[in-house]
């Protein structure tokens, strides 16, 4: 009998870690033009007030333009003909630490250091094809050619 209960708590664990693993992190705040966001392999257009999700990556076309904002107040406006990737995101708002890693593969893109930055400078990184920039505290913007 306690070898069933503990199969039953077992299995009702399960589906909280996949919660956990899929908490927002940010919200599409603006969206204009064509842009979409590829979320296990399936591509899905943005909408104002969408949920972002760590492992996301988001597409532009010509037309398109996209900003977000992270729970942490970095945000990131995203150009036209842009591809960029959420790798890594981790924010802990007790102690105001925490870690982005996005990935800029084309396009352009501004960015915005919110809370992260505050107490971790560095803490924000954005890779390039060829280079990755560690945001100490500031406003930016970052291009990439094919």
């Amino acid at each position: 009998m306690r070898m069933r209960h503990l199969a039953v708590l077992a299995v009702l664990a399960v589906p909280s870690l996949a919660v956990a693993e899929s908490a927002p992190i940010g919200t599409a705040k603006i969206v204009s033009g064509s842009a979409v966001v590829v979320r296990g392999g399936e591509k899905t257009p943005v909408k104002v007030g969408d949920k972002i999700l760590e492992h996301d990556v988001f597409e532009t076309d010509g037309t398109g333009s996209l900003g977000i904002t992270f729970v942490d107040n970095t945000s990131f406006s995203i150009g036209p003909n842009s591809r960029v990737a959420i790798d890594t995101y981790f924010f802990d708002p007790k102690n105001l630490k925490g870690h982005l890693l996005a990935q800029l593969k084309k396009g352009s893109m501004m960015v915005r250091s919110g809370e992260l930055t505050k107490q971790q400078p560095g803490s924000v990184q954005i890779k390039t094809p060829r280079t990755v920039l560690g945001v100490r505290g500031t406003t930016f913007v970052v291009s990439v050619d094919e």
